[in-house]
């Protein structure tokens, strides 16, 4: 990751605008700021969320609250609590996707 030159910026994530997507079951609501190539994101999912997709981005993810449970597309799964995190790569072998039955709020950068 190459952050690109900028200054130095503090952010208020509650005046960022959020942006609602649902998901097979649930919804997941975005706050993102966009920075050269890279996304920073806040993104809270309703208790029973389920992601309509698989994800091939990579990520690096962090749980601020809640649980989150991570499938990868070959069947292994992950329970991450409050303050666990993953990364994954931006390889195809890695497609995975998020469920959470509490609900879960992270931080991602991607």
């Amino acid at each position: 990751m190459k952050l690109p030159a900028s200054a130095f910026s503090v952010i208020d994530w509650s005046k960022v605008p959020r942006v609602e997507h649902p998901g097979e079951r649930g919804s997941a609501s975005w706050r993102t700021l966009n920075l050269g190539e890279i996304r920073i994101r806040v993104v809270e999912y309703t208790p029973g969320y389920i992601a309509d997709h698989w994800c091939e981005r990579g990520h690096i993810l962090y749980v601020a609250e809640g649980e989150l449970e991570t499938e990868l597309k070959d069947g292994r799964r992950f329970l991450l609590k409050a303050g666990m995190s993953y990364q994954v790569s931006d390889s195809e072998d890695q497609p995975h996707r998020s469920s959470t039955i509490p609900g879960a709020k992270l931080f991602i950068v991607d």
